[in-house]
């Protein structure tokens, strides 16, 4: 395919397409709906720049030069049209994603086929080194219409005659000067010779080194490059902090943060219209003064939600990350991203819609899994420390509470006048066997929200053997022989306590009993609502498990 044929540069930065952003939706980029339908699930309401300018570019069937960091939402950026492109009730390969490392290849595979959710039909398999080859050939015969592997296993696949490449009509090249760096040009330059020579080449790199410009040459024709420069942001006055928590566990760990911090107003960040609902209920259920915003809201309500924000009557704003645009409000002392975000730049955005007017602000991540090497990106790229925090525990929240309660207390004592008061307590103390400070200490516990049973949440269960760390494994003499399912399990637990169903954890089930692992800090409410409940008819006796 070589040829003299030059490429179209058409760069962009940022600035450049701000407006394309905002004008351009997914739904009107001529998408099929399924592709639509996954992207909203994926909690995108509108393409990144690199987004917005490719998809147009591919959906075109030109060839492309994409020059784009990590973290700019270039994966979506070839691969929701390289997915419209595929027909899947052909079997055969039609498309190549070469990445520079397995990771990486993992990764894209992942994000494709989340794209791909509501599309049936369509295959992807990430094929690299390090992995069973003759599993990978396995798979190749059922049918895969696309691959995303590593250069050298791809040659591989091509040695051995498992990857037919007749029908292939598009090849993305994903950080290719990395695999470059990685000493794949030979292998990528034999794959590219491979494929048909009517295809459509795709090529995307943080840099374009002499031996890229050389490759778009040899093998693109007219290749439109797009190029997306990130701008070098700042995020002074920010202390930043990020915690380990799985999914099930981010509410609680949200209303502990808030509890400690009370910040004035803040921010909740979530990646889905969805998730902004269902927290934003969880919230207002759990007392605090919580609304949301997102795309779906008329103006109407987005204005009204934002007066209630900026007057103090709502305390956290819950929002996606384009609704969140333009909230231009000083007195935010924290922002929560309770999911990261998909762009390293929404990071940045974020996190500074604290930390204004000289003010100090607070950022939280919640990080979960393999998310960790996302925040590693984000740190990178914002230059900044993103320290790691313990969650706090249900005694830290209290110690919390009761040093700010004291803390207000001085300032009332010095400020305010408390005759009558004094005179009230005395007149009881005189009147009965109790003393001032006795008197003291029981309104401490009332405005510290802990009643006695609430304050022995030290009670002791040792080490029952639970799995996850923070649980406790309780035993239940009910199991398959009374034709009881785990499903009866966490209706009676969640049901009878009031403990969300959520919370609960492993659960193994036996033919005359059952072992179940719920929160700590709920463990003895459960045991105490459980002690007359019945499953499936039939009364129960629980208890803390003995250790495995």
């Amino acid at each position: 395919m070589e040829n003299g044929d030059f490429y179209m540069d058409k760069t962009l930065d940022l600035k450049g397409i701000g407006k394309l952003m905002e004008e351009m939706k997914f739904e009107n980029l001529g998408l099929c709906p399924e592709i639509v339908k996954a992207v909203k699930y994926m909690g995108f309401e509108e393409p990144s720049p690199i987004q917005a300018k490719a998809i147009p570019v591919m959906m075109e069937g030109k060839d492309l030069i994409g020059q784009a960091q990590t973290g700019t939402g270039k994966t979506a950026a070839f691969g929701i049209p390289l997915l419209q492109k595929i027909n899947p009730k052909n079997k055969k390969l039609q498309g190549i994603v070469l990445c520079p490392t397995r990771e990486l290849a993992i990764q894209v595979a992942e994000e494709i086929r989340s794209l791909a959710k509501y599309m049936h039909g369509i295959k992807v398999l990430p094929i690299y080194g390090g992995q069973e080859i003759v599993k990978q050939i396995r798979s190749l015969k059922s049918g895969t219409q696309l691959i995303i592997g590593t250069p050298g296993r791809v040659m591989d696949h091509m040695r051995r005659k498992t990857i037919k490449m007749d029908e292939i009509h598009t090849v993305v090249l994903d950080e290719a000067d990395e695999m470059l760096n990685m000493g794949f040009r030979e292998d990528i330059e034999t794959i590219l010779e491979g494929v048909p020579e009517e295809r459509q080449t795709v090529l995307f790199s943080a840099t374009m080194p002499k031996p890229i410009l050389e490759i778009t040459k040899k093998y693109q024709k007219n290749a439109e490059v797009i190029k997306v420069t990130k701008k070098e942001l700042t995020v002074p006055n920010i202390e930043q902090f990020y915690y380990e928590v799985k999914p099930k566990n981010k509410e609680e760990v949200l209303s502990r943060l808030l509890d400690i911090y009370t910040p004035k107003l803040s921010v909740v960040f979530c990646n889905t219209k969805k998730q902004v609902d269902l927290l934003v209920n969880a919230l207002l259920g759990r007392g605090y003064f919580a609304a949301g915003l997102h795309g779906d809201m008329k103006q109407e309500q987005r204005d009204r939600v934002m007066q209630g924000f900026r007057t103090g009557k709502t305390e956290i704003l819950v929002a996606t990350d384009v609704a969140a645009r333009g909230i231009d409000v000083d007195e935010v002392e924290a922002v929560f991203n309770y999911d990261l975000p998909q762009d390293d730049e929404y990071y940045v955005h974020r996190i500074g819609r604290t930390g204004r007017a000289g003010r100090i602000g607070r950022s939280f991540s919640f990080v979960s899994g393999r998310e960790v090497y996302k925040l590693k990106e984000i740190q990178r790229y914002c230059k900044t420390k993103i320290y790691a925090q313990k969650v706090p525990s249900l005694n830290d929240v209290t110690n919390t509470k009761i040093e700010n309660i004291l803390d207000e207390v001085e300032r009332i004592i010095e400020n305010e006048e408390l005759t009558p008061m004094i005179e009230a307590i005395e007149n009881k103390v005189n009147h009965s066997d109790y003393t001032a400070m006795d008197f003291a200490a029981a309104f401490l516990q009332m405005c510290a929200g802990r009643t006695k049973e609430e304050n022995e949440d030290e009670f002791d269960f040792g080490d029952t053997g639970a799995e996850e760390p923070g649980m406790v494994r309780l035993f239940i003499n009910i199991g398959k022989k009374q034709k009881a399912r785990p499903g009866d399990i966490v209706g009676a637990l969640a049901g009878e306590s009031g403990m969300p169903g959520k919370l609960i954890g492993t659960i193994d089930m036996f033919d005359k009993y059952t072992f179940v692992e719920v929160p700590r800090e709920y463990a003895r409410d459960v045991l105490e609502a459980m002690k007359h409940a019945k499953i499936k008819g039939k009364s129960i006796a629980i208890e803390p498990a003995n250790q495995k």
